[in-house]
């Protein structure tokens, strides 16, 4: 039934290269299927403004795809001189979602930036943004911890998001583009890897749905979450 050829609960092969740059203090390529995602994480002695003197570390993120991650060539964002407002909303998502799993307190006054460039699109990039982006604070948070810099670990439960909807009537996890673009319902699936909530995104794109649904796509983001948290937590020991 789906173009895949996958079971309803089913997910794209999911793999996590750690290490991926050599710059960055943790970086991680994030392939879910054919959406890859390249995430680096950077650690600076500041926080904003709002916060300074707070004895509180700030988590954020910045998001963009390269021109060719699609089928047809975008124009780069930088050309136009502005973001545009999915990218201004899929960064900030991103960030408090990363943020949610943060203990602030532990990890001291710095900031740590994670930035996910969408390398190639078919569906999910926000998700794997989330999942990939994770898996790069933790391993920068691993050189604070290693060099004395941060005493008790700031994060908590690994944070990991999933796609979900309803695709010719069906519930199904983890959709790619050919899904996507179809879906009656298409929802993602902000969570900790214990399972519990940070951010539901849900709409109807052509079809309502009953709360009987809602939950069945409940059970189908526990599941593919709890599978993603393990393969960041392999990826990361």
């Amino acid at each position: 039934m789906r173009p895949s050829g996958r079971e309803l609960d089913q997910m794209r092969d999911v793999s996590i290269e750690t290490g991926f740059t050599k710059h960055a203090e943790g970086s991680a390529l994030i392939k879910m299927g054919d959406t890859h995602v390249l995430c680096t994480a950077t650690i600076e002695d500041r926080v904003p403004p709002f916060i300074k003197g707070s004895g509180l570390g700030w988590v954020t993120a910045e998001y963009g795809m390269l021109p060719r991650a699609t089928n047809t060539r975008m124009r780069r964002e930088a050309a136009s001189g502005k973001q545009g407002g999915r990218t201004v909303e899929i960064q900030r998502l991103i960030g408090r979602a990363l943020r949610a799993g943060v203990d602030r307190s532990a990890l001291g006054e710095r900031q740590i930036t994670v930035d996910c460039d969408v390398l190639q699109a078919d569906g999910g990039t926000r998700c794997a943004s989330i999942t990939g982006g994770w898996v790069a604070l933790r391993l920068a948070v691993n050189k604070l911890m290693k060099a004395g810099d941060v005493v008790s670990d700031p994060l908590v439960d690994p944070v990991a998001a999933i796609s979900c909807g309803i695709y010719a009537g069906q519930p199904v996890l983890d959709l790619d583009y050919p899904e996507d673009s179809e879906a009656g319902v298409d929802g993602n699936f902000i969570m900790l890897g214990s399972g519990s909530l940070i951010e539901v995104q849900m709409s109807a794109e052509g079809s309502v749905f009953s709360r009987d649904q809602m939950n069945q796509l409940m059970d189908l983001a526990e599941k593919g979450v709890g599978e993603l948290a393990a393969k960041q937590l392999a990826a990361t020991k």
